[in-house]
């Protein structure tokens, strides 16, 4: 029996397929390197410019100061820091359960052609401007919000429309951990005649854990890091909110409204908030990968 070798267009299509595979590694490595690079020089100069303010104020007074009055010398942040808490888990706490349930459905109870439109709206739903949101909630929201106290404009309108627009993120990320639950985890409760309803609880939600989580974080970062909404919306007081219905300013819309006349010691500080927003959604990032993990290996 004579032996058979591989021809030669069989070895240089293999030569040619790993040259390529080489190719598309040092390109991709390349890529990484460079988007690591860029969070570290955002990191280094948001570090940069805080020092002047940590040296200068130091840590303590952004915490003991009577006020934030960073003309006259005071820097307290807390009020600040309460109302960016406020707006951003208030949100995750109404979007949450509701882009859940959204997932839910078009998973397992939407029709195929009612699915595919509703999941068109809610993507045309996160791709309107923040400012849209914000005119919205101005001219609509604010002035039912404002029959149970003053103008409307308080923490409770913006955490409603903040809500609204992290939705969608939780909404599509739900849908698409759901359908990505193996199918045969699905089939094996229905062949056990197990309800819709169980299935989906008991079955689909916990396989589909990971993806939910990382869309409720990313929903959080997205809330954290939102300003014109919420400068438009919360009343821009930079007091200690009492309740729901009191104005109040977050760290964005403080960056946003003072940065353009800040000098020295202020607008250092300003970077300082910065570098605890960033410090923030690091630590959200780092608590849902060691949570998952956890989990996982349990």
């Amino acid at each position: 029996m004579t032996p058979s070798f591989p021809s030669i267009s069989s070895r240089s299509q293999t030569s040619r397929c790993g040259s390529a595979d080489a190719w598309l590694s040092v390109v991709t490595r390349s890529c990484a390197g460079l988007v690591a690079s860029a969070l570290f020089l955002v990191v280094g100069f948001l570090v940069r410019e805080s020092i002047p303010a940590l040296r200068e104020i130091g840590i303590a007074r952004f915490f003991s100061d009577p006020s934030w009055h960073p003309l006259s010398g005071q820097f307290r942040v807390v009020p600040m820091v309460l109302a960016t808490a406020i707006t951003s888990i208030g949100a995750l706490l109404i979007a949450g359960p509701l882009g859940i349930a959204s997932g839910i459905f078009v998973r397992f109870y939407a029709p195929r052609i009612l699915s595919t439109w509703y999941q068109r709206l809610v993507e045309l739903l996160a791709g309107i401007p923040s400012v849209v949101f914000g005119l919205w909630g101005l001219v609509v929201l604010a002035p039912i919000v404002g029959r149970w106290s003053g103008s409307g404009q308080n923490l409770l309108t913006a955490t409603l429309v903040l809500a609204i627009m992290v939705l969608p993120t939780v909404a599509l990320t739900s849908a698409s951990a759901l359908r990505s639950v193996s199918l045969d985890l699905i089939t094996s409760g229905a062949a056990l005649g197990l309800p819709r309803w169980s299935i989906a609880a008991r079955i689909a939600l916990p396989a589909a854990r990971r993806g939910i989580q990382a869309g409720i974080m990313l929903a959080l970062a997205r809330a954290l890091g939102e300003t014109m909404a919420v400068l438009m919306l919360a009343g821009n007081v930079a007091e200690m909110p009492t309740s729901l219905v009191s104005p109040g300013r977050t760290l964005t819309a403080n960056i946003a409204l003072e940065m353009g006349y800040a000098t020295s010691a202020h607008r250092s500080t300003l970077f300082v908030s910065g570098l605890v927003l960033l410090a923030a959604v690091t630590l959200l990032a780092i608590l849902a990968e060691f949570t998952g993990g956890r989990r996982n290996a349990a």
